[in-house]
């Protein structure tokens, strides 16, 4: 496997030392030790076109190459910034992205990262991208200061693909598990659950939401409401949650996160014009990318009572504790939305978390 730590000190040596992206599992042991350097150095971007972009103003300012690190899935949102800003026939701005390569060819993978899995170096070939592949049988680092070279010499992004298990853990540095008092997700989804009409509609967002409600499902025989699981489309739970509401008039729930909430945060604005009473709208805020790392979710600052009121939101309510959902489940329930409740929760999941099965099937059962 590769030295995390060394992969860093070589792109360190390339004069490389601007960092900006959206976390992935395959990265999180070269993004752990990212998270060493200044703050100023490496930002975690909500979305990769927006780090992109950064990277171009970053690029403009210094006249020095950035870094953008993503999961391939994000090269979706990068491919505007990069094809009608960062290209060589546009700005042609010189960068390096770094791209987790889920859905790769060496192994088996999850349903929503097989499609672009197969077309990523398809992708790069056809936004002219010059790429190499970083697996854990590289030897040096020749071929990846040659890309450089060629990114710096002619001004356009190259990208580095880096295959699973790939870089190597250094156990030296700690990961904060710091645990506070407020809530578990899953203990809010099993209470949510219990609530519920027959009729009900759950979207649940990508990562550890939809495979803790899937299993705490089945694990607690709790089949009130019906579930619709974005195994992947991070950032997308709001707009799917709200199609579905516009044309439905039984109670529609989106359980999302702060980061995929974050995402694609103009979203908010269309469920607060439209004012549907049945679209109601949790958010696990445990400011973390918890399923590929842990990774921090720059929200700290954000005020999200008047973000959410001022976007049109008719109700909306900070949760910390058990105690406190309980006392106020049934109002948030009965309520006429958009209604919004931001849960402080706490990191951790459940045992042996199993990932949701044919999901053709589950779209079936969804929409019956």
């Amino acid at each position: 496997m590769i030295s995390s730590k060394y992969f860093l000190k070589f792109l360190l040596k390339k004069k490389i030392n601007f960092f900006t992206g959206v976390p992935d599992s395959l990265l999180k042991f070269f993004l752990n030790e990212l998270n060493l350097i200044s703050k100023n150095n490496n930002i975690t971007a909500v979305n990769e076109g927006s780090a992109v972009s950064m990277a171009i103003g970053y690029y403009l300012a210094t006249k020095k190459i950035p870094c953008v690190y993503m999961q391939n899935s994000g090269l979706g949102n990068a491919i505007n910034p990069l094809a009608s800003l960062a290209h060589k026939k546009v700005y042609s701005v010189p960068m390096v992205l770094i791209v987790g390569w889920r859905g790769g060819p060496s192994y088996h993978d999850e349903p929503q990262h097989k499609v672009k899995g197969k077309i990523t170096l398809k992708l790069l070939k056809l936004l002219k991208v010059k790429y190499e592949i970083l697996n854990n049988k590289v030897k040096n680092f020749n071929k990846f200061s040659k890309l450089i070279r060629y990114s710096e010499k002619n001004s356009t992004p190259v990208a580095i693909i880096v295959e699973k298990n790939t870089f190597e853990q250094n156990k030296k540095i700690r990961i904060d598990k710091t645990k506070n008092k407020s809530v578990y997700r899953r203990e809010i989804i099993e209470i949510l659950l219990k609530k519920i009409k027959k009729k009900t509609k759950l979207i649940s967002t990508t990562g550890y939401t939809s495979r803790e409600l899937n299993q705490l499902r089945s694990q607690r025989k709790l089949y009130n409401g019906q579930d619709f699981y974005l195994v992947g489309g991070m950032g997308h739970a709001t707009s799917v949650a709200l199609g579905v509401a516009l044309k439905t008039k039984n109670k529609v729930i989106c359980l999302d996160g702060d980061g995929s909430l974050l995402m694609h945060m103009g979203s908010l604005s269309t469920v607060g014009y439209f004012k549907n009473k049945n679209f109601l709208h949790i958010m696990f805020n445990n400011k973390s990318h918890e399923s590929v790392g842990g990774q921090k979710v720059l929200s700290d600052q954000v005020d999200f009572k008047n973000m959410i009121l001022s976007l049109g939101y008719k109700n909306y309510s900070l949760v910390s504790n058990k105690k406190e959902f309980n006392k106020r489940i049934d109002a948030f329930l009965n309520s006429k939305g958009p209604s919004f409740i931001n849960i402080l929760t706490r990191k951790g999941i459940l045992k042996d978390l199993k990932r949701p099965s044919d999901l053709k099937k589950i779209k079936r059962f969804f929409i019956s």
